[in-house]
């Protein structure tokens, strides 16, 4: 029977190592909630290497543009990094035009948790909560549910949770790690924003009528 891992097990190694949450957790199933071997085997991944470089300054990188060969979706991405060297290096050029890429067709909302709307994660905590009873699972386990259901949501809109297009038995996060863990500087996602041919164009239109037709009826 494998070892439940818990949250606070989870932060403990993330603030001892730096590492992502789903390293971390990755590493405490693979080792059985043992926090000096999950920590020895952060560093043989090299990934608790790398995020002790994630507190250093991160100014110089690239602005990235990406157009889908459909000209339907475009992408503007800010990527940093520590110096102009190694932003101009192919590995980190390479990287930048994947996380494009993935943004284009995956359409993540933000680049990590930090930034997602808490009022949007309530609305859908509510929404699936209330689901959940309706479907008449026990109370008991209900938020437990949730929990997992939250955690798929955040995988969905956060970047770095999503899988990469690529290659989806990695997250972007790791994927970042792994690049950290090269090109021995701190490397950080900062924005992007994604354009798609036509979004919210209908409902303005919808709203536009509605306006119109409103107006009229007061009118008459």
């Amino acid at each position: 029977m494998s070892t439940k891992i818990s949250a606070d097990e989870i932060k403990s190694l993330r603030e001892r190592t730096g590492a992502g949450l789903m390293d971390c957790k990755k590493a405490l199933a693979e080792t059985d909630g043992d926090m000096d071997k999950a920590i020895e085997f952060l560093r043989k991944k090299g990934l608790a290497a790398a995020a002790k470089k994630a507190g250093r300054a991160a100014t110089e990188g690239l602005v990235l543009s990406y157009i889908h060969p459909n000209n339907r979706v475009g992408v503007l991405l800010e990527v940093n990094c520590e110096t102009d060297f190694v932003a101009a290096t192919e590995d980190f050029k390479s990287f930048c035009a994947d996380i494009a890429m993935q943004i284009a067709a995956m359409n993540p909302q933000v680049v990590s948790r930090d930034e997602a709307d808490t009022s949007q994660v309530d609305n859908e905590r509510r929404i699936l909560r209330e689901k959940a009873l309706a479907e008449g699972k026990p109370e008991k386990i209900v938020d437990k549910i949730v929990d997992g259901q939250i955690n798929k949501y955040y995988s969905d809109i956060c970047l770095l949770e999503q899988k990469f297009v690529k290659d989806d038995k990695k997250s972007i996060e790791q994927l970042l790690q792994e690049l950290v863990a090269r090109i021995g500087e701190n490397v950080k996602i900062r924005r992007f924003a994604r354009y798609e041919l036509g979004e919210g164009l209908e409902k303005k239109s919808q709203d536009f009528a509605a306006e119109v037709a409103a107006q009229v009826n007061a009118a008459g």
